[in-house]
């Protein structure tokens, strides 16, 4: 991953980079490996996340739609 510096300026090339690794997960992914999940609890948390998204999927396609 890669930010250039216009101008010096640090800052907005700072809020960039975190915006970047906070679209791509990495924030998340390290605060989940902080500590160990068992197998088990990591299945169930990656299904129920699964099925979270694709109910909001389905929800966003009703919205186009025009039903809801």
């Amino acid at each position: 991953m890669q930010v250039s510096v216009r101008d010096n300026n640090v800052d907005q090339a700072l809020r960039v980079l975190k915006k970047k690794l906070q679209r791509e997960g990495v924030f998340r992914e390290m605060k989940l490996k902080q500590h160990f999940e068992k197998p088990s609890i990591r299945k169930a948390r990656e299904q129920a996340e699964a099925i979270r998204r694709q109910r909001k999927l389905a929800r966003k396609k009703l919205q186009r739609e025009g039903l809801i």
